[in-house]
Order: structure tokens, then C-alpha cells, then sequence
């Protein structure tokens, strides 16, 4: 199988909108969460969001381009702008049918579902906006971005919930890796901080209620009680080791396992016993050929609700035995919020930043733990340390479990 690097990053997040800015804010531990602008809350029961800020997207694209995307189609290519240009690739020098798109969203726009049937009820199916489908279905994310950079290659969009962003990277690994590409864009995206969005997932008790910013996040944390909506995009450039180093690039981590499981359990909640993410990290280490031992970090699922964070520990135990004690375990969900289809992405970047700069952020917020979530929970001030190896989780509705291994580049 043919070795696959990380070339370039690009990402849009509630804490900055480039990875500069996102790790920047990752080193202060700051968080990205705070009372809803989007709509007016009255009368709901979750009233915070980890919303993106300052986002214009005549920044990074034509005027008349973005008024045909809704925002996750715009974070999507805005992020893949700076994937693209951090990673060096001119696609005008490449074989384009050779560099493919794998960029996932888990929801689409249902802004623009909300607004055309408000729209519909009021004045009639006449006048439905014309392009109400493509604005709002999840692939043109990844059409977008292949339409605005010249992609001509494998184009796909992965949509399996929370793990659209580890698997839409995942399957870019493979095709990769078996050659149907030399390089590829992949990633997820995400904007669904709406008046449906937010209380379809409070009607299922997924959301936390906290009115407190610095408490309403909080993974493996015993007062956690829900996760917190957030938005963004992550996208990177995964290419062919050789190809890369032909070109000369700058190789920032390699891509070495991917594992992937089903709970075939249950619509929303977890396998109890945490077999099926056990199995899914275990492919994963197998693939990489490492041991449980070797795994500095996991940046962990971790969503801040009771049922996956006790889930996802007993999942790290299974699959890692007497090493679990050892591994450093942080959510990035604890400064962003969960960024649904778009989480695994940017935390998959987190994991790269990680090894490039020896640094573990914590669990900002988590105070105490409980009962059997006994682990090495990183808190405070994170920690500075080598990160050879790392593992990145998402787990979705509907049982899909996704795990990323990635090392620090060795020739």
C-alpha cells in the first residue's frame, strides 16, 4: 500500500478562522461558546452555541459564488482555500482527474429548508427558490470546492452523522493508499445553529441547558449534562508520500491507520460496553502496526453527554488494556463546542498540530470525573510533550464509529 501524507490543513472554527488562529486559541484554552446571535432562544430550553465569527465569505471567494452556497458549502471552500495554499499544490501542474474531493457534511443547510418552507406556506410552491436544491443538499459541499479549485477527480460525500469528517478523511486515505489518487482534499463542514437544528436536538435531550459558557462543554466532566451546537469547517491535503516529496513539499504528519466499526445497536446512544469504538481504534492500531503502548494521545470523541463519554472510556479500556491508564485523553469539544459533520476534521487537524508542536491541550472546564472514568483526562494548562503516535474518534447517530492513526513523519 502506498504511504499517505498530510501536505496541508485549512480550517474555519468558533475559535478562529484559520489554523493559525484556531491553534492560537487551542493554546489559550479558549472557548468558543456563548449565547445564540443566530435566532431569538426565548423559549428554548439550549440558548448557547459555538457559532463562527467574523466570517466573510467575499474573503475567499467570488461574490456571485457565495451567494449560491449556503455557509457550509462557504466554510468548506474558504477552508480548502487555505488547505490548498498551506500545502503548496498547484493544481494547474497536476493531473486534475488525479486530485479528488472527500469532503462530508452531516445536515446540509436547513437554513434555506426553513426559510423556503416558510416561503412555500406563505406565498405558494411558485415561489420556492429555484436552486432551494442545490443550496441545501450535503454533497455540494464537496462539489463546490472541487468547482472552485479544478478537482476533477474522485469526488465524494461521506455522511454518517458525527464521524462524516473522520470518515470523509478516512476514505481519502484509502483511495489514496490503493491509487485511485495522488492527493486529495478531505474534510467535513457544518452550519446547522438554527431554529430546527436546535430544538430537534434538544427534543432528544442531546443538548446541554447551561446558560454558563465555561460549564455547558465539559467532557468526562460528572456535571456534564449535553453537548453544545457548534459550526465550522476542517479540511486537509492528504497526498501520495512519493508524489509529495517529488514535489518537494513540506510533510506535516503521515496518515498511517484507519478503522471503522458499527454499534448495530441503537439510533442515538452508543454501544453500553463500548465494543464497537474499541473495535474501531483497535483497526486502526493494526493497520498502523503500533501497540496501545506506543499511542501518546487520543483526542477523543467526547461530547460532554453522560451516555458517550462513559461509553467512549469503557471503549479506550477495552481496546487499549492495561495501557489506558497511560494514554492522554482531551475532546477539543470542550473549546468548539460539536461541530457534527465537520468534528472529526478539525480535530483530526488538532491531532497533527499536536505532533508538529508537542503539545496536549486539556479538557478545558473538567473539574471532577466519577466512578469508572478513572483515565488520563489532560486538564488545567495542558501538557508539553512529544506526540509520536495519535488517535482521533468520532462516533455517530446510528452507531458509526470512525478512528484516524496518525504518526510523526519518518522517512
Amino acid at each position: 500500500m502506498r504511504r499517505v501524507a498530510v501536505t496541508g490543513m485549512g480550517a474555519i472554527t468558533p475559535i478562529g478562522n484559520s489554523v493559525g488562529e484556531f491553534w492560537q486559541g487551542i493554546l489559550e484554552n479558549k472557548v468558543g461558546i456563548g449565547k445564540i446571535t443566530a435566532f431569538d432562544t426565548t423559549g428554548y430550553k439550549a440558548v448557547l452555541a459555538a457559532e463562527v465569527k467574523d466570517f466573510d465569505p467575499k474573503e475567499y471567494m467570488d461574490f456571485k459564488a457565495a451567494k449560491r452556497m449556503e455557509k457550509f458549502c462557504q466554510f468548506a471552500v474558504a477552508a480548502a482555500r487555505e488547505a490548498l495554499e498551506s500545502s503548496g499544490l498547484d493544481i494547474s501542474q497536476e493531473d486534475a482527474y488525479r486530485i479528488g474531493t472527500s469532503i462530508g457534511c452531516g445536515v446540509g443547510s436547513l437554513d434555506v429548508m426553513e426559510r423556503e418552507h416558510k416561503k412555500l406556506l406563505e406565498k405558494g410552491p411558485l415561489r420556492v427558490n429555484p436552486l432551494l436544491v442545490p443550496l441545501m443538499i450535503t454533497n455540494m459541499a464537496a462539489g463546490n470546492v472541487a468547482i472552485a479549485y479544478g478537482l476533477k477527480g474522485k469526488s465524494i460525500n461521506v455522511v454518517t452523522a458525527c464521524a462524516t469528517g473522520t470518515n470523509s478523511i478516512g476514505e481519502a486515505y484509502r483511495s489514496i493508499q490503493c491509487g485511485e489518487l495522488d492527493a486529495c482534499l478531505a474534510g467535513g463542514t457544518e452550519s446547522s445553529i438554527t431554529p430546527l437544528g436546535i430544538s430537534g436536538f434538544s427534543a432528544l435531550n442531546a443538548l446541554s441547558t447551561s446558560a454558563d459558557p465555561a460549564a455547558a462543554s465539559i467532557p468526562f466532566d460528572a456535571r456534564r449534562g449535553g453537548f453544545v451546537m457548534g459550526e465550522g469547517a476542517g479540511v486537509v491535503v492528504l497526498e501520495e508520500l512519493e508524489h509529495a516529496r517529488k514535489r518537494g513539499a513540506k510533510i506535516l504528519a503521515e496518515v498511517v491507520g484507519y478503522g471503522c466499526s458499527s454499534d448495530a445497536y441503537h439510533i442515538t446512544s452508543p454501544a453500553e460496553d463500548g465494543s464497537g469504538a474499541a473495535r474501531a481504534m483497535s483497526n486502526a492500531m493494526q493497520e498502523a502496526g503500533i501497540s496501545p503502548e506506543e499511542v501518546d494521545y487520543i483526542n477523543a470523541h467526547g461530547t460532554s453527554t453522560h451516555h458517550n463519554d462513559l461509553f467512549e472510556t469503557r471503549a479506550i479500556k477495552l481496546a487499549f488494556g492495561d495501557a489506558a491508564k497511560n494514554v492522554k485523553i482531551s475532546s477539543t469539544k470542550s473549546m468548539i463546542g460539536h461541530l457534527l459533520g465537520a468534528a472529526g476534521a478539525v480535530e483530526f487537524i488538532t491531532c497533527v498540530k499536536s505532533i508538529e508542536e508537542g503539545y496536549i491541550h486539556p479538557n478545558v472546564g473538567l473539574k471532577e470525573t466519577e466512578d469508572e472514568m478513572d483515565l488520563n483526562y489532560v486538564r488545567d494548562n495542558g501538557i508539553r510533550c512529544s506526540v509520536n503516535v495519535a488517535l482521533s474518534n468520532s462516533l455517530g447517530f446510528g452507531g458509526h464509529n470512525a478512528t484516524l492513526a496518525v504518526r510523526k513523519y519518518m522517512e
